[in-house]
């Protein structure tokens, strides 16, 4: 009797070994044919300084959404015809915005604040960064560029975004 309990057991952990055994190789290959990695992090350390910064400079008057992509902001009009609709969407589907600033009860876009970096004196993202402010106050979306430092001030924030008109780069 205590010879078949034995044999139970023994039995029942050969399963358990088995059983984890093929569970764990799925994994692998699911991993192995799903070629992708999680991200260090959402923003660059140049972005996560800044966005500190903007959000005490907005306090709780404002709710700030990191890497949007534009067209959850802005969308194609009505009364375009199917190839040209389709062709103004694809100039907005993979673009991204580094900061939308939204009103903290219903969520609505008030403004973008677009982080420069020294790729922005590249003519290819000039041309890209042009669009997306022609695009932005198309749709009456008050766009703000600022330059990247080492440092920044709340104040300087706040004259910027609500002293100056925007599409216009703070400085």
């Amino acid at each position: 009797m205590r010879a078949l309990l034995w044999l139970v057991i023994a039995l029942v952990g050969v399963v358990v070994v088995v059983v984890v055994k093929v569970l764990i190789s799925g994994s692998k290959k699911n991993q192995a044919t799903l070629p992708y990695q999680k991200e260090d992090a959402l923003f660059t350390p140049a972005e996560r300084v800044f966005l500190a910064v903007l959000e005490t400079a907005l306090g709780n008057q404002f709710r700030v959404l990191g890497k949007v992509r534009l067209a959850d902001v802005i969308k194609v009009k009505p009364g375009l015809d199917g190839g040209a609709r389709q062709q103004a969407f694809n100039r907005i589907q993979s673009k991204h915005l580094d900061f939308v600033v939204c009103n903290p009860q219903d969520l609505s876009v008030q403004f973008v604040v677009e982080l420069d970096d020294s790729s922005h004196q590249k003519a290819k993202r000039q041309a890209r960064d042009e669009f997306l402010d022609q695009a932005l106050a198309a749709a009456d979306v008050p766009v703000f560029h600022f330059p990247v430092k080492r440092t920044y001030s709340a104040q300087e924030i706040q004259s910027a975004l609500f002293e100056q008109p925007p599409s216009m780069s703070a400085n």
